[in-house]
């Protein structure tokens, strides 16, 4: 519980790297529901805590100052003491965003702390804390360490084994907090101190065990890019450039490779950008270029793909002789004659031949499996490599020696196994290439989302009266922050971004896998990689590279694939052990074979001779080294679980790796919240009672001014209801001494009157009388699944409101195909008994706890846990995120709040209900992948294992050779990739189809 509850931590963000900036970040961190800077104003909002007065917001920053944006940004983090609900987060992020050269501020209710973005050069930190102190609360600056997540490609892993090698030897680096190493993608993440640890360090200790690394990602919050640059460098030239590009506001740091004309740039996307480092180049006097390897993963894949293909048929050249020198030729009558010409004293032709032609294969083709098994064994573990060097080896030199005695005597005829040993290792080099094929396909769905953004785009420039003069084409890459592209239709949108002009239709299938498109007009946001579908656009580039919403999709799924799921840490434990049990049995195998004809315990027509006998147990022996190999366990989880991310990326189910699958494949109980996750999360008001004979425009300027400090949704509904009464610009009274209770409502005082607006429960808590046709309104408010709000003034019950959220599309029908799951249903929600009920009746769920605190929310997902139930949690709201962190798999609704979004385990970016059951099938579908793959992986080593010991000589005289071991131990790891590939055809349940398919025809 108390790892998982770091992922509310307003510090440390799981799944995706780290960034100072981002501590607190008040935007959704993952994409599909992106929310960008209004320009030119900025507005605020704060997440309530309630369901009745807590609600969910995101808070906007505003749009970049041109001349602010060249001051260095600092970033403050407090602990706030006295923070209770949104009203209190409300009061004191607008508190600090009066005082001048605030970027933007966030408050984290469940945490207590304040996150500042700042300029120095306006504002000090001891400003800031006394600010949060003058509104009422404690502050309290935190010393917090830079903790960044980074990701290496590890080179040369071969089984879990390596893998679990590489992880320890990176978490042995002090200030690593976590290491995870994913062999199915050979990559590894790690959490780390920046303060105690450098990134050259974790690749050190990579290469200090024997294993390549790449850096992928630092972690760090800056853009890098790669630039090409043509002509000549020396050492005046380079330090000519790396001067100039220094000399640019916003550049962190320059590296330049003189031998691959490469300089990577760090870089702040505020301030600089790819063709600034360009015209800077040029100026110096170079051709500068975006750097064509920048895909460097994909480029390090193919190159081993290349690596091992290319090995492969160079050991076909040798093997090939050696198996028809040694299974064919000896069969025909004049070519035998003349492989059994003798050349020194017993030693023959076609021995001297197979000697001459496997050595190649095994000392320079299978170099690699030395170099392996030395890196291994030197740091104490074993791996795939130890069992095959061991295995081709003992067959390559005992062959060696038996023509070595059959040269140096004139009676010894010896018996050799090059065929084995070269067999062995081009069966092995095949089933490798194999592998690395069917495994680069798997992380298919991130070269997908990679290869949405275009390649180009068009790129518009303005005169000073804002009329545009020229456009022209670009690469993609060279866009940089406020430009403004042009989006034509059919085309691409190149970068996240604002409309400023036009008006069309969106594609966002691809990223939040919504089917239909979506309108978009001036001020509307766009999302890098949609399709446009009909009108022009023009947008104002708002994010980059790293920031924008594909690249932060990308990371996620990423992430995702990364993270082990519980059940394969059997698997590692299995492999670790199994290696050096494997080896005991071999020699344990060869040498009871070897026994056994020595003595004579079994019939002489079985093995004429005790050099025979010698022959066959060491063949038994190889046999079971080889096909013993636990290769294909550990790939059998990662493989499905990279598989099964993937395909919920595509279909707008975000899930965070192998433990949410895990733990969702197990739900048979769902807890859902009420409002914006059965409901549409937009209230509005449908009906009121005025009592007293009160003024209607009165009434509303007392309720509104009341409300109008609250983010609720319900009260945004009163709100907006007023404004259509007294005008959208009218202003309100001041609300003094205003207090928002949590689960209650808000109350203030507003012209020396006070005036409380809440629950029916609260007045009862207040002892306030409610009148019969107050309460009749009520009753009938809560029949119809509306909540009844009542208006008191000095005390009094002036009148009573009812406000409808429209339930969610299809609600209904989602709740019955998860009980026709067996699936329990149940809603917790903040709101009255009557309206949760009459909710809960129309959706068709039997159990509803109502009125319930955040707290509440979470003591009934335990209670659940308690009873012996797997629980899921699905909540939009900051006072869902107790109780996301708590239940076992924590499922938030993608429109909801950046917080509820960082304590989920799997995140519904198109915000639909039918995706619940999406999450559920998929993971239970990608379990019955693994437990197939664990079928496959242990099968052909439980069932392979005797035969090749030779259980089944004695009584049919059938024996396993070697190289059809080696065979059978490849195609174990090909059938697990495989297996896991036919993830990739998944679909979700029909019903789900046939009810999109209604709902198209309804609208």
């Amino acid at each position: 519980m108390a790892s998982r509850a770091l992922l509310l931590s307003c510090i440390n963000g799981d799944g995706a790297s780290f960034s100072t900036s981002r501590l607190l970040s008040p935007r959704p961190r993952y994409p599909s529901m992106p929310k960008y800077p209004k320009e030119p104003s900025s507005s605020s909002s704060s997440s309530a805590a309630a369901d009745l007065c807590g609600g969910g917001g995101d808070v906007e920053a505003p749009a970049p100052d041109a001349e602010g944006e060249k001051k260095r940004r600092a970033v403050a983090v407090f602990s706030v003491t006295g923070v209770t609900c949104a009203a209190c987060a409300g009061s004191v992020e607008k508190a600090v965003k009066r005082l001048p050269g605030i970027h933007d501020a966030a408050v984290d209710v469940l945490n207590n702390r304040a996150q500042v973005i700042f300029y120095p050069a306006f504002v000090s930190v001891e400003e800031i804390r006394e600010t949060i102190e003058d509104a009422g609360f404690e502050a309290t600056l935190i010393e917090e360490d830079i903790k960044l997540v980074c990701r290496l490609q590890i080179k040369g892993m071969t089984c879990s084994s390596c893998s679990s090698a590489v992880e320890s030897a990176l978490r042995a680096v002090p200030g690593v907090q976590k290491a995870a190493v994913a062999l199915a993608t050979e990559e590894a993440e790690i959490h780390f101190d920046s303060k105690l640890v450098k990134i050259n360090r974790l690749v050190e200790a990579v290469e200090g065990i024997g294993y390549g690394a790449t850096v992928i990602t630092t972690g760090e919050d800056r853009n890098r890019i790669d630039l090409k640059i043509d002509g000549a460098l020396d050492e005046r030239s380079i330090l000519m450039i790396k001067d100039s590009l220094q000399s640019l506001p916003g550049v962190d740091d320059t590296n330049i490779d003189p031998i691959l004309h490469k300089v990577t740039i760090s870089y702040n996307s505020d301030q600089a950008g790819p063709r600034n480092f360009i015209e800077v180049v040029e100026s110096a006097g170079f051709r500068a270029s975006i750097y064509p390897e920048a895909g460097g993963r994909e480029m390090l894949r193919n190159e081993e793909i290349k690596q091992y293909y290319h090995s492969f048929l160079w050991s076909l050249v040798f093997t090939i002789p050696v198996f028809l020198i040694s299974m064919v030729f000896m069969y025909i009558p004049g070519i035998k004659n003349v492989l059994d010409k003798k050349i020194v004293h017993m030693l023959t032709v076609g021995e001297l031949l197979r000697w001459i032609l496997s050595t190649p294969v095994q000392f320079v083709i299978g170099r690699r499996f030395y170099t392996g098994s030395y890196k291994a064994l030197r740091h104490g573990s074993a791996n795939m490599d130890v069992l095959i060097a061991l295995g081709t080896n003992t067959a390559y030199f005992y062959s060696l020696y038996s023509i070595v005695r059959a040269a140096i005597s004139p009676n010894f005829k010896g018996t050799d196994f090059f065929e084995t040993s070269s067999m062995l290792i081009s069966f092995i080099l095949l089933g490798k290439y194999l592998e690395i094929l069917a495994k680069g396909k798997t992380s298919e769905a991130i070269a997908k989302l990679m290869d949405l953004a275009p390649e180009t785009a068009t790129l518009l420039a303005y005169d000073g009266e804002g009329q545009v003069v020229n456009e022209r084409e670009i690469d993609s890459r060279l866009i940089q922050k406020n430009d403004v592209i042009k989006v034509v239709p059919g085309g691409k949108v190149a970068s996240d971004g604002t409309v400023i002009w036009g008006q069309s239709y969106v594609n966002e299938s691809m990223i939040t896998g919504e089917s239909r498109p979506v309108a978009k007009r001036k001020g509307d946001d766009v999302i890098g990689g949609t399709v446009n579908e009909n009108g022009v656009l023009h947008v104002r580039v708002t994010r980059v590279g790293s920031e924008s919403a594909l690249s932060q999709i990308v990371r996620l799924v990423e992430s995702a694939q990364m993270a082990k799921a519980p059940v394969q840490k059997l698997a590692d434990r299995i492999s670790g052990y199994f290696v050096p049990l494997v080896i005991i049995l071999a020699s344990l195998t060869w040498l009871a074979w070897f026994l056994a004809g020595k003595f004579r315990s079994y019939p002489k027509s079985w093995i004429p001779s005790s050099t025979d006998s010698f022959q066959l147990a060491l063949q038994f022996g190889i046999s079971v080294m080889v096909i013993a190999c636990p290769c294909a366990l550990g790939l059998a989880t990662p493989t499905a679980v990279m598989v099964g991310t993937g395909v919920g990326a595509s279909q707008g189910v975000l899930i965070k790796g192998g433990h949410a699958l895990e733990g969702a494949h197990k739900v048979n109980c769902i807890v859902f919240d009420k409002t914006g996750t059965l409901t549409t999360g937009k209230p509005i008001l449908v009906d009121r009672k005025i009592l007293n004979k009160m003024n209607t425009r009165e009434f509303f300027e007392y309720v509104g001014s009341a409300e109008v400090n609250s983010e609720h949704p319900l009260a945004k509904a009163i709100i907006q209801y007023a404004k259509n009464i007294l005008g959208e610009e009218h202003v309100w009274p001041e609300a003094r001494d205003f207090e928002s209770v949590t689960g209650y409502g808000v109350k203030s005082t507003v012209r020396d009157k006070e005036v409380i607006v809440g629950s029916k429960s609260w007045m009862s808590r207040l002892g306030i009388p409610i009148p019969t046709e107050a309460s009749e309104f009520l009753m009938e408010a809560e029949e119809k699944a509306q909540t009844g709000i009542v208006v008191l003034l000095d005390g009094e019950v002036v009148g009573v409101l009812a406000v409808s959220d429209p339930l969610k599309t299809n609600a209904r029908e989602v709740i019955s195909l998860l009980t026709s799951m067996k699936v329990e249903c149940i809603m917790v929600t903040g709101d009255n008994l009557g309206t949760a009920k009459a909710i809960a009746e129309e959706v068709g769920i039997d159990s509803v706890v109502a009125e319930a605190k955040p707290e509440n929310k979470a003591d009934k997902v335990k209670e659940l846990q308690m009873s012996g139930k797997t629980v899921a949690m699905v909540g939009d709201g900051i006072n869902d995120s107790p109780a996301l962190v708590s239940a076992d798999v924590g499922i938030a609704i993608g429109a909801g709040t950046d917080i509820a979004i960082e304590a989920a385990d799997i995140v519904l970016m198109k915000s639909n209900l039918e995706d619940v059951i999406t999450a559920i099938d998929l993971s239970r579908k990608t379990f019955s992948r693994i437990r197939m793959n664990y079928v496959w992986a242990l099968g052909y080593n439980i069932i392979g294992m005797p035969v090749a010991a030779g259980a089944l000589f004695p009584s049919t005289r059938v024996r396993l050779p070697p190289w059809v071991a080696g065979a059978a131990m490849a195609a174990s790891s090909v059938s697990v990739v495989c297996w896991s590939l036919l993830l990739k055809y998944y679909r979700r349940p029909k019903e789900l189809d046939r009810l999109r398919m209604e709902q198209i025809i309804i609208n």
